[in-house]
């Protein structure tokens, strides 16, 4: 697992976006829990850390779907296709995320 943050440094119902892994992931502190999912949006290049959070759930910032920070799964289109969680445990105050051996479900015209 790798250590990402501190509890500390994620705001409640938003976004932060952690480029130092490869897709970049965002972390979200929601209902209080931890959740850590591809920051990407499947439709197009947008960063879901930077969408709006409500009932465990974010809204891409460019065209509104909506992805769920538990499962991944998308119910709002124009995104057709969910993101990838990731396993996140909180240790002392400090984040650890174990990255998802999937393949990223990335936007056309997307690579990292």
């Amino acid at each position: 697992m790798l250590r990402i943050c501190s509890l500390s440094d994620l705001p409640e119902d938003e976004g932060v976006r952690f480029d130092t892994v490869t897709p970049p992931i965002a972390l979200f502190l929601s209902a209080g829990e931890v959740f850590a999912i591809d920051d990407t949006c499947t439709h197009q290049d947008a960063s879901l850390a930077e969408g709006w959070v409500e009932e465990c759930r974010v809204e891409c910032p460019l065209h509104a779907s909506t992805f769920s920070l538990r499962t991944g799964e998308v119910d709002v289109p124009p995104a057709k296709l969910g993101v990838r969680t990731h396993r996140v445990d909180v240790v002392d105050g400090e984040v650890y995320v174990e990255l998802s051996g999937e393949t990223p479900n990335l936007p056309p015209g997307v690579t990292y």
